[in-house]
């Protein structure tokens, strides 16, 4: 018996065995995913908990859907405030929107968080479009240039009353960092965070590149792969005209990514992924390119060191920024 007990006292002092860990949740309006590969078992689920208790966080903070969060709050408040008495908020809705500005301007407008001034009023279930005089009245209002940004104070205010933000194509790149920051806190040195089309990778599949696959834009079957692309270390984001949509009474697709300059959706892309150190940056490139058009927007790639981009067009040609052309 006490050769049994001592057996059992060693058995139960051994370490957990090193293996892969994952977990899948809908959150954030998307399929949330992490995948990693930890020593120790318990710290393994101890990180996926925490990376998904960010993601709560991040969508009860700024989702537009949520009353009591602090986007909707600004959408409430700021149109009222003013440069004497302007609304606090926090420093990471600040980092935020200072980002979705620095795309802004470096795209001309093309990137802009208050399309959203017209584009909440479509509704891609319904197939419902904005009415005419939605559009003569709110596309006015969209021009990133009307937020007031103080980064130093934390506050901002609107310039007019009817201007409306959503975070939908910048959010998921940076929760998506966030979950990667968190990983890495816990020591993990090999993962996949996924969020929809978003997704950061740390380090490789344990000597292996992590194989990302590009949805093929037009199959019916949603895990269809278009391109795999073999990465370690970096960012993927994704944006296709089928994620939201319907077809119009005039045979036109009515998507989710709008032009700021029309408030309708652009054609001429049906995909577009890129690329880079960071989902903070690779979200919102992805909807400048789609808003810039193949040639305009590969082009403006091609001037960001680090960052390269796969472009599907309306004729299924796959186009290739400069980084990933074969020699």
């Amino acid at each position: 018996m006490k050769q049994l007990f001592a057996l059992c006292i060693c058995l139960c002092s051994l370490p957990a065995l090193a293996a892969w860990h994952g977990d899948t949740q809908n959150i954030m309006g998307t399929v949330i995913n992490v995948t990693l590969y930890a020593e120790d078992d318990a710290k393994g689920e101890q990180a996926i908990a925490a990376v998904m208790a960010e993601m709560h966080r991040i969508d009860e903070q700024y989702s537009p859907y949520i009353p009591t969060s602090e986007l909707s709050r600004v959408n409430e408040l700021a149109p009222k405030a003013t440069a004497e008495n302007p609304l606090p908020i926090s420093a990471e809705l600040a980092s935020i929107i200072q980002k979705a500005n620095h795309y802004s301007e470096l795209s001309g407008g093309a990137f802009d968080i208050t399309f959203a001034s017209l584009a909440r009023y479509y509704d891609y279930r319904k197939g419902l479009k904005p009415t005419d005089e939605q559009f003569k009245e709110l596309v006015p209002q969209i021009n990133y240039k009307f937020i007031h940004l103080d980064t130093k104070n934390n506050t901002v205010y609107f310039d007019h009353p009817k201007v409306y933000i959503d975070l939908g194509g910048i959010a998921k790149g940076y929760a998506v960092d966030r979950g990667a920051e968190i990983l890495r806190g816990y020591g993990i040195t090999n993962a996949n965070v996924s969020a929809g089309g978003d997704t950061r990778v740390i380090g490789d599949k344990l000597g292996k590149p992590w194989l990302v696959g590009i949805r093929n834009p037009r199959a019916d079957d949603k895990n269809a792969v278009s391109i795999t692309l073999p990465l370690d270390n970096c960012a993927i984001s994704t944006s296709g005209d089928y994620e939201r949509f319907f077809i119009d009474k005039d045979g036109q697709r009515v998507h989710h990514i709008i032009n700021p300059k029309t408030g309708k959706s652009p054609h001429g892309i049906i995909s577009v992924s890129v690329i880079g150190p960071m989902g903070f940056d690779t979200d919102p490139l992805t909807k400048t390119i789609f808003i810039m058009g193949p040639e305009k927007g590969l082009a403006l790639i091609n001037k960001l060191p680090g960052f390269d981009a796969v472009v599907i067009n309306d004729k299924g040609k796959v186009l290739y920024s400069k980084g990933l052309t074969p020699p």
